[in-house]
């Protein structure tokens, strides 16, 4: 991880550029950015903000992480705006898969909710920022370039409690690493369909495999998590965020 920027006006920051956000494009390309939100809504009013400004090229939008990781192979693009909660494959998952295939591409995660630990996997997952959705379309783009420039961006809300820099130690520290980190990115697909409750079968159509293996990744997940039965694995997908409700925010213009 590089240089660190908390929410502050970009010439502040190490490696920050003094160019107004809204001024001419003469000196840099465009930052190519791939959208990705299950909430529709949400999706196309970033899509309509983000293309009003000369500085971002959005290059697509789509509603999960498994179709994230394969437009990002498709298309490259320098800034994955990526959700948290999402159906199929949630955004730190698919922020592991699309930063080990496409090193070049950098993630923004764009969530609704502040939990440390959150912030953290997603760190370790290869975010390189984490953005509130209740922040205006200023910050976003702040964020954005900040990012697409390799540096570390934090929400001002979160940067205001000065925990950017613990959040980075955090995350480079090997300490508390759960048995999640054992999972390989496999039986984490499997892992968050068993939580949707998504029958073996089902499971097996998804992921194009056979019924055995996907018993054989439940029982991997078992093992790896200390989980009992089904209603187990539920319930730590549900402590971890790989499941829930995303709440439905309100944009605010900058």
């Amino acid at each position: 991880m590089t240089d660190t920027q908390h929410g502050t006006p970009a010439g502040t920051a190490p490696g920050a550029s003094d160019m107004p956000l809204n001024s001419s494009r003469t000196t840099r390309a465009r930052v190519r950015v791939l959208i990705v939100d299950d909430h529709a809504v949400l999706r196309q009013a970033l899509r309509m903000l983000l293309e009003s400004h000369d500085e971002i090229d959005v290059v697509g939008d789509v509603a999960n992480g498994r179709d994230a990781v394969q437009l990002s192979e498709e298309l490259t693009p320098d800034v994955v705006l990526m959700d948290v909660v999402m159906p199929g494959l949630n955004g730190l998952d698919a922020t592991r898969q699309i930063r080990k295939r496409c090193p070049n591409t950098r993630v923004l995660i764009l969530s609704g909710y502040e939990e440390e630990e959150q912030i953290i996997e997603a760190l370790r997952a290869g975010a390189g920022g984490y953005l509130i959705k209740e922040s205006d379309i200023g910050e976003l783009l702040l964020a954005i370039q900040a990012v697409s420039r390799g540096n570390t961006y934090f929400s001002s809300s979160l940067s205001e409690r000065d925990q950017g820099n613990d959040f980075l130690l955090r995350a480079r520290s090997g300490d508390a690493r759960a048995g999640f980190d054992r999972l390989t990115d496999r039986e984490r697909e499997v892992l968050q369909l068993i939580a949707e409750g998504h029958s073996n079968q089902s499971i097996a159509d998804q992921l194009v495999i056979s019924v055995k293996t996907v018993e054989a990744h439940k029982a991997h997940i078992m093992s790896k998590l200390g989980a009992r039965n089904r209603t187990d694995l539920i319930r730590y997908a549900i402590r971890r965020g790989i499941i829930g409700l995303d709440p439905m925010p309100q944009l605010r213009a900058g």
